[in-house]
Protein backbone atom coordinates (compact mmCIF):
# COMPACT_ATOMS: atom_id res chain seq x y z
CA UNK A 1 0.00 0.00 0.00
CA UNK A 2 1.16 3.25 -0.65
CA UNK A 3 -0.17 4.99 2.14
CA UNK A 4 0.88 5.47 5.32
CA UNK A 5 -0.17 2.39 7.89
CA UNK A 6 -0.90 2.97 11.51
CA UNK A 7 -0.15 0.73 13.99
CA UNK A 8 -0.72 0.75 18.31
CA UNK A 9 1.74 -0.70 20.33
CA UNK A 10 0.58 -0.69 24.30
CA UNK A 11 2.86 -0.43 26.77
CA UNK A 12 4.99 0.86 24.64
CA UNK A 13 7.13 4.08 26.45
CA UNK A 14 9.94 1.88 27.65
CA UNK A 15 11.82 -1.81 27.10
CA UNK A 16 10.17 -4.25 24.18
CA UNK A 17 7.31 -2.23 23.56
CA UNK A 18 9.77 0.86 22.42
CA UNK A 19 11.40 -1.39 20.56
CA UNK A 20 8.28 -2.40 18.35
CA UNK A 21 7.45 0.96 17.69
CA UNK A 22 10.98 1.97 17.36
CA UNK A 23 10.92 -0.57 14.39
CA UNK A 24 7.75 -0.56 13.32
CA UNK A 25 8.52 3.26 12.43
CA UNK A 26 11.42 2.81 10.54
CA UNK A 27 9.52 0.87 8.07
CA UNK A 28 7.30 4.31 7.32
CA UNK A 29 4.47 3.27 9.89
CA UNK A 30 2.85 5.94 12.14
CA UNK A 31 2.60 4.29 15.65
CA UNK A 32 0.70 4.85 18.54
CA UNK A 33 2.77 4.80 21.82
CA UNK A 34 0.39 3.68 24.60
CA UNK A 35 1.32 4.13 27.62
CA UNK A 36 -0.05 4.67 31.17
CA UNK A 37 2.47 7.15 32.50
CA UNK A 38 1.53 10.91 30.79
CA UNK A 39 5.44 11.68 31.93
CA UNK A 40 6.84 8.32 30.69
CA UNK A 41 4.82 8.58 27.08
CA UNK A 42 5.88 11.83 26.77
CA UNK A 43 9.50 11.12 26.89
CA UNK A 44 9.20 7.88 24.92
CA UNK A 45 7.57 9.97 22.67
CA UNK A 46 9.83 12.51 21.77
CA UNK A 47 12.52 10.15 21.62
CA UNK A 48 10.59 8.32 18.67
CA UNK A 49 9.98 11.23 17.16
CA UNK A 50 13.67 12.22 17.43
CA UNK A 51 14.91 9.36 15.90
CA UNK A 52 12.33 9.82 12.59
CA UNK A 53 9.47 8.06 13.46
CA UNK A 54 5.94 9.17 13.46
CA UNK A 55 5.02 8.57 16.87
CA UNK A 56 1.81 10.05 18.85
CA UNK A 57 1.16 9.37 22.21
CA UNK A 58 -2.28 7.56 23.65
CA UNK A 59 -2.89 7.67 27.06
CA UNK A 60 -3.74 4.02 27.39
CA UNK A 61 -4.53 1.83 31.03
CA UNK A 62 -5.25 -1.60 29.82
CA UNK A 63 -7.34 -2.51 32.87
CA UNK A 64 -8.98 0.45 32.90
CA UNK A 65 -12.50 0.22 29.94
CA UNK A 66 -12.91 3.81 30.06
CA UNK A 67 -8.89 4.76 29.43
CA UNK A 68 -9.16 2.00 26.16
CA UNK A 69 -12.77 3.00 25.09
CA UNK A 70 -10.94 6.95 24.82
CA UNK A 71 -7.75 5.44 23.02
CA UNK A 72 -10.14 3.69 20.18
CA UNK A 73 -12.12 6.81 20.12
CA UNK A 74 -8.94 9.03 19.72
CA UNK A 75 -7.68 6.77 16.41
CA UNK A 76 -11.16 6.99 15.19
CA UNK A 77 -11.18 10.41 15.18
CA UNK A 78 -7.14 10.76 13.82
CA UNK A 79 -7.26 8.37 11.57
CA UNK A 80 -10.43 6.32 11.04
CA UNK A 81 -8.60 2.75 10.56
CA UNK A 82 -5.81 0.84 12.44
CA UNK A 83 -3.77 -1.75 10.26
CA UNK A 84 -2.01 -3.22 13.24
CA UNK A 85 -2.64 -3.84 17.01
CA UNK A 86 0.73 -5.40 19.24
CA UNK A 87 -0.72 -5.97 22.90
CA UNK A 88 2.57 -5.99 24.27
CA UNK A 89 1.39 -4.52 27.93
CA UNK A 90 2.43 -6.61 30.68
CA UNK A 91 3.23 -7.14 33.98
CA UNK A 92 4.95 -9.71 36.29
CA UNK A 93 3.55 -9.61 39.53
CA UNK A 94 6.12 -9.71 41.97
CA UNK A 95 6.79 -12.52 44.52
CA UNK A 96 6.20 -14.60 46.01
CA UNK A 97 4.28 -16.64 42.95
CA UNK A 98 5.47 -20.06 44.55
CA UNK A 99 1.77 -21.79 44.19
CA UNK A 100 1.81 -23.04 47.77
CA UNK A 101 2.49 -19.22 48.66
CA UNK A 102 1.39 -16.73 46.25
CA UNK A 103 -1.39 -14.61 46.89
CA UNK A 104 -4.56 -15.24 44.77
CA UNK A 105 -4.57 -11.24 44.41
CA UNK A 106 -1.56 -11.58 42.86
CA UNK A 107 -2.76 -14.10 40.04
CA UNK A 108 -5.70 -12.02 39.59
CA UNK A 109 -3.91 -8.61 39.05
CA UNK A 110 -1.27 -10.26 36.39
CA UNK A 111 -4.24 -11.94 34.35
CA UNK A 112 -6.29 -8.91 34.58
CA UNK A 113 -3.48 -7.03 32.98
CA UNK A 114 -1.74 -9.82 30.83
CA UNK A 115 -4.93 -11.63 29.76
CA UNK A 116 -7.72 -9.50 29.95
CA UNK A 117 -6.42 -6.36 29.09
CA UNK A 118 -5.60 -7.89 25.72
CA UNK A 119 -9.04 -8.98 25.20
CA UNK A 120 -10.13 -5.22 26.13
CA UNK A 121 -8.04 -3.61 23.47
CA UNK A 122 -8.35 -6.03 20.75
CA UNK A 123 -12.00 -5.92 21.04
CA UNK A 124 -12.40 -2.34 21.57
CA UNK A 125 -9.43 -1.77 18.47
CA UNK A 126 -11.80 -4.60 16.26
CA UNK A 127 -14.02 -2.12 14.26
CA UNK A 128 -11.02 -0.26 13.43
CA UNK A 129 -9.04 -3.21 12.30
CA UNK A 130 -11.58 -4.54 10.09
CA UNK A 131 -11.18 -1.75 7.70
CA UNK A 132 -8.03 -2.01 7.53
CA UNK A 133 -7.02 -3.51 3.67
CA UNK A 134 -4.40 -6.10 5.77
CA UNK A 135 -5.07 -6.35 9.84
CA UNK A 136 -2.87 -7.73 12.03
CA UNK A 137 -2.92 -8.51 15.78
CA UNK A 138 0.36 -9.10 17.62
CA UNK A 139 0.28 -10.61 21.26
CA UNK A 140 3.51 -10.48 22.90
CA UNK A 141 4.17 -13.84 24.93
CA UNK A 142 7.08 -15.46 26.52
CA UNK A 143 8.96 -18.89 26.39
CA UNK A 144 7.55 -19.18 29.44
CA UNK A 145 4.00 -19.60 28.34
CA UNK A 146 4.87 -22.74 26.29
CA UNK A 147 3.83 -25.70 28.68
CA UNK A 148 6.06 -28.00 26.21
CA UNK A 149 9.11 -26.04 27.03
CA UNK A 150 8.24 -26.12 30.95
CA UNK A 151 7.69 -29.34 31.16
CA UNK A 152 10.68 -30.59 29.26
CA UNK A 153 13.28 -32.28 30.89
CA UNK A 154 15.85 -30.71 32.39
CA UNK A 155 14.73 -27.42 31.09
CA UNK A 156 15.74 -24.30 33.17
CA UNK A 157 12.74 -21.73 32.40
CA UNK A 158 13.35 -19.46 35.49
CA UNK A 159 11.62 -19.57 38.66
CA UNK A 160 8.60 -20.41 39.51
CA UNK A 161 5.80 -18.05 38.84
CA UNK A 162 1.98 -19.13 39.32
CA UNK A 163 0.76 -15.76 38.02
CA UNK A 164 3.47 -14.87 35.20
CA UNK A 165 4.00 -18.03 33.44
CA UNK A 166 0.11 -19.35 33.75
CA UNK A 167 -0.88 -15.88 32.36
CA UNK A 168 1.19 -15.84 29.09
CA UNK A 169 -0.03 -19.79 28.55
CA UNK A 170 -3.50 -18.14 28.95
CA UNK A 171 -2.81 -15.68 26.20
CA UNK A 172 -1.48 -17.77 23.97
CA UNK A 173 -5.02 -19.93 24.32
CA UNK A 174 -6.72 -16.82 23.97
CA UNK A 175 -5.13 -16.01 20.58
CA UNK A 176 -5.60 -19.45 19.22
CA UNK A 177 -10.10 -18.94 20.04
CA UNK A 178 -9.53 -15.26 18.42
CA UNK A 179 -7.70 -16.76 15.55
CA UNK A 180 -11.12 -19.35 15.21
CA UNK A 181 -13.46 -17.01 15.46
CA UNK A 182 -11.53 -14.44 12.66
CA UNK A 183 -11.00 -17.44 10.33
CA UNK A 184 -12.10 -16.26 7.24
CA UNK A 185 -11.72 -12.71 7.40
CA UNK A 186 -8.51 -10.28 6.58
CA UNK A 187 -7.34 -10.37 10.24
CA UNK A 188 -3.91 -12.63 11.11
CA UNK A 189 -3.20 -13.10 14.89
CA UNK A 190 -0.34 -14.50 16.29
CA UNK A 191 1.74 -14.66 19.71
CA UNK A 192 5.39 -13.33 19.59
CA UNK A 193 8.15 -15.07 21.85
CA UNK A 194 10.69 -12.17 22.28
CA UNK A 195 12.91 -14.22 24.20
CA UNK A 196 14.74 -13.21 27.54
CA UNK A 197 15.50 -9.92 27.53
CA UNK A 198 17.47 -7.49 29.39
CA UNK A 199 14.09 -5.12 30.86
CA UNK A 200 12.93 -4.07 34.21
CA UNK A 201 10.25 -7.57 34.48
CA UNK A 202 13.40 -9.22 35.14
CA UNK A 203 15.70 -6.50 36.80
CA UNK A 204 17.83 -6.44 33.12
CA UNK A 205 19.19 -9.97 33.75
CA UNK A 206 18.15 -11.10 30.16
CA UNK A 207 20.69 -12.03 27.68
CA UNK A 208 19.14 -10.50 24.58
CA UNK A 209 17.83 -6.93 24.09
CA UNK A 210 14.92 -5.34 23.73
CA UNK A 211 15.69 -4.60 20.05
CA UNK A 212 15.99 -8.51 19.47
CA UNK A 213 12.85 -8.71 21.10
CA UNK A 214 10.92 -6.67 19.08
CA UNK A 215 12.10 -8.22 15.78
CA UNK A 216 9.26 -11.12 15.95
CA UNK A 217 6.37 -9.06 16.89
CA UNK A 218 7.16 -6.26 14.11
CA UNK A 219 7.60 -9.36 11.59
CA UNK A 220 4.33 -10.60 12.37
CA UNK A 221 2.62 -6.79 12.12
CA UNK A 222 3.50 -7.10 8.68
CA UNK A 223 2.74 -10.50 7.67
CA UNK A 224 1.70 -10.75 3.83
CA UNK A 225 -1.80 -11.79 3.25
CA UNK A 226 -0.91 -15.48 3.30
CA UNK A 227 1.08 -15.68 6.29
CA UNK A 228 0.22 -17.63 9.29
CA UNK A 229 -2.51 -17.00 12.01
CA UNK A 230 -3.00 -18.38 15.56
CA UNK A 231 0.58 -19.04 15.75
CA UNK A 232 3.25 -19.01 18.82
CA UNK A 233 6.75 -17.71 16.75
CA UNK A 234 10.04 -16.71 17.79
CA UNK A 235 13.07 -15.66 15.64
CA UNK A 236 13.31 -19.49 15.00
CA UNK A 237 10.18 -20.04 13.76
CA UNK A 238 7.07 -21.47 15.45
CA UNK A 239 7.68 -22.26 19.44
CA UNK A 240 5.89 -25.09 20.77
CA UNK A 241 2.87 -24.73 22.60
Amino acid sequence: MSERRIALVTGANKGIGFEIAAGLGALGWSVGVGARDAGRLAVAVEKLRAAGVDAFGVPLDVTDDSSVSAAAGEIEERFGVLDALVNNAGITGGRPQEPTLVDPEIIRTVVETNVIGVVRVTNAMLPLLRRSAAPRIVNVSSSVGSLARQTAPGAEMGPIAAAYSPSKSFLNAVTVQYARELSGTKILINAACPGYCATDLNGFSGHRTPEQGAATAIRLATLPDDGPTGGFFEDAGPVPW
